[in-house]
């Protein structure tokens, strides 16, 4: 069969037809940037936690084949009235390997942590054009109900000759962009369909329009 080199060579022919073009460089310079997603919800309930938390990880195992999950023991007694925040850390930073896995235009090795949280979960997956996609999930309690953070981070590879290529694999599988829409939504869909809540996103990066994550758990993630 020919079909590898066949597809070099049309990938090569592409290239050359788009020699003339102003646009050539940019298509074809490689490129990586590293990209980050998070959302903040309120979920305003009287419902246990055990519910939330059921229903926050079965919208989670509709997009992931594995997770680390936890239910961690409370540091203190009762529910606080404010609910904890996830951070971001280095634990590499100021050490030399920091310096090399660090630089201009990216974030390092980065992690989400989720201190006080009474559920966290993590999934990775291998997504085409990226190297890794990093998910992490941090459910914290309150006395009006719940705080759902979700954070992911992925290096995006584009550019060269295999961008070609990777354009046709995301038209059948998907983007990294559009997996994380969808692992974010169906999570939060999930815990919207199956407990009487009042959910309210309170910050996201990219900003969302209109509130998805109300649609059913089956609604279309919009482009």
């Amino acid at each position: 069969m020919r079909r590898p080199a066949f597809a070099a060579g049309a990938a090569a022919m592409i290239a050359i037809s788009l020699a003339g073009c102003g646009t050539t460089n940019n298509y074809l310079a490689e490129k990586k940037k590293t990209v980050e997603y998070y959302r903040i919800f309120d979920i305003k309930t009287a419902v246990p936690k055990a519910a939330i938390i059921r229903a926050a990880s079965d919208g989670l195992g509709r997009n992931v084949n594995n997770a680390q999950e936890a239910t961690p023991i409370p540091r203190s007694a009762g529910v606080p009235e404010v609910p904890g925040r996830f951070e971001l850390i280095n634990p590499l930073e100021g050490s030399k390997l920091a310096a090399l896995v660090g630089g201009a235009g990216t974030l390092g090795l980065q992690m989400a942590t989720c201190n006080g949280a009474v559920w966290t979960a993590k999934a990775e997956r291998k997504v085409t054009g990226s190297n890794r996609l990093d998910l992490t999930a941090c459910l914290f309690q309150y006395k009006e109900g719940y705080h759902l953070d979700l954070y992911a981070v992925f290096v995006k590879e584009e550019g060269g000759l295999f961008q070609i290529s990777r354009d046709l694999a995301n038209s059948m599988v998907g983007t990294p962009e559009e997996w994380t829409e969808k692992t974010f939504l169906d999570v939060i869909r999930n815990v919207n369909a199956k407990t009487e809540s009042t959910i309210t996103l309170l910050e996201a990066q990219p900003e969302v329009s209109g509130t998805p994550w109300l649609d059913s758990i089956d609604a279309p993630v919009k482009k």
